[in-house]
């Protein structure tokens, strides 16, 4: 009896088990739709549709789930309409079973219970197979995993070679000066005085050299390399003593002519020979041609090179990463093991370079790091994709991909930053040439008046 009683006990474990492992049961002749929303146009929206259509007819069909794209859109229209779906405005669109968002979108879904968390839907094998940091940017205030990242970005520093040549043969600054941000601090207020000079009979002509797409990030980052912190729940730690670095780089260089202030990419500037280098996003690359056209509409053939995110000196080697993440929506354990089914599938090493190898996008599993961008360096279409790629295998073999705060005010706080800092580039540029006042006394006042408005 007891034998019977124990094969009985055993025979209940193991059909338990096999049914949490299997616990969801799909059709194939009855399949599943998956609704989808996302941001990828151009380049990306081809990949996009072209693995759609591989999934619904090989693993979809014979699992039995149709993805079915019913919104392409910018990121700023599908959080408005996501914000209109958690807000339950009677206007709102129905909400999709995919959608692309960002972990700020995400959290005001989750308060309202829209998003099913995915943890469960994995095996701790395969989760650890993606970058930790990019898995851990999904979570969110209770530590569950509900934005799954399926193509990353960081930032790197694009250089025009032909230019930096230029300067280089000049006055004998080195590319390799350009690892810091102090080596670029100081070759700017070089370029500046350098192509100043070339034409004496105007004073003050010299041109900028840097821009950064975002002082914001350039702060956050440049912080954690230091070894502090930038960012709290509602302020901006601008009073710390490693806050000065970061000030120094940004403002002095601006004050001397060097830096380049501008409400657009930093590429429009790039195209136009207006700067020299930029701090971007990877996925910046596509709008970074083989010449220029200046002012005067006069066109140069230029070559590119892409380097590292810069340091600060005796910082860590941190950049930050980028992109958002796929959301699932809360609703039939069909639905959610269905579209979970497609994110690892979408997210395997040989589809996911597929989706991102031509967009300078970045892959989110360790295996397309270490192997397959190797091969899509020797494959690359472009010199600059494929200097890209070799920058960016460079960065995952030395850098850690830093994690932004995913905090209420972060948006506003970000906003006034580079608001204010712009417009201290520009009035204190102007204070220097016409009330003719050193750059560290006009970068001291401007700083007292920073730090304690």
């Amino acid at each position: 009896m007891q034998k019977r009683i124990t094969l009985l006990l055993l025979c209940l474990l193991t059909a338990f088990l096999f049914m949490g492992c299997d616990r969801v049961k799909l059709d194939p002749k009855k399949p599943v739709t998956i609704t989808m929303w996302h941001n990828y146009g151009g380049q990306m929206q081809s990949a996009m549709d072209e693995l759609i259509d591989e999934f619904n007819s090989t693993i979809g069909r014979k699992k039995g789930v149709i993805i079915s794209v019913t919104s392409i859109s910018a990121s700023k229209d599908i959080q408005e309409k996501l914000f209109m779906i958690a807000a339950g405005d009677p206007g709102a669109p129905e909400m999709p079973d995919l959608v692309t968002a960002y972990p700020k979108t995400a959290l005001i879904l989750w308060k309202q219970g829209l998003l099913a968390p995915l943890d469960d839907e994995f095996t701790s094998k395969e989760l650890d197979a993606y970058l930790p940091q990019f898995i851990e940017e999904g979570r969110l205030s209770d530590g569950k995993l509900y934005v799954f990242p399926i193509a990353k970005s960081t930032e790197v520093l694009f250089v025009n070679q032909t230019l930096f040549d230029r300067f280089s043969a000049a006055t004998g600054v080195e590319l390799d000066s350009l690892a810091t941000f102090e080596g670029i601090a100081e070759a700017a207020v070089k370029y500046y005085q350098w192509t100043d000079s070339l034409t004496p009979h105007k004073a003050n002509d010299g041109k900028t050299f840097f821009t950064a797409d975002s002082w914001f990030n350039i702060a956050q980052v440049g912080m954690a390399q230091l070894g502090g912190e930038f960012i709290y729940p509602n302020h901006l730690n601008i009073t710390s003593e490693l806050f000065r670095p970061i000030w120094n780089f940004s403002v002095l260089p601006a004050l001397a002519g060097g830096h380049a202030v501008t409400d657009g990419y930093s590429s429009d500037l790039s195209r136009t020979g207006e700067i020299v280098c930029s701090t971007g996003s990877t996925a910046g690359i596509l709008f970074y041609g083989d010449s220029i056209t200046y002012p005067d509409n006069t066109r140069e053939d230029v070559t590119y090179t892409v380097l590292p995110y810069p340091t600060f000196q005796g910082g860590a080697k941190l950049a930050l990463q980028r992109g958002g993440g796929m959301c699932v929506r809360r609703s039939s354990p069909q639905k959610e093991y269905a579209a979970v089914l497609f994110l690892k599938w979408f997210t395997q090493p040989e589809q996911n370079m597929r989706f991102v190898s031509s967009t300078g996008y970045l892959p989110v599993t360790k295996e397309a790091f270490e192997n397959n961008i190797k091969q899509e360096i020797t494959a690359a279409k472009t010199q600059n994709l494929k200097k890209l790629l070799e920058a960016a295998a460079h960065m995952y073999g030395e850098y850690t991909f830093l994690a932004p705060p995913n905090y209420e005010h972060l948006d506003r706080l970000s906003k006034e930053y580079e608001k204010k800092v712009k417009q201290i580039m520009l009035e204190g540029r102007t204070t220097v040439l016409q009330e003719h006042k050193s750059l560290s006394v006009v970068s001291e006042g401007l700083y007292q008046d920073f730090v304690n408005p």
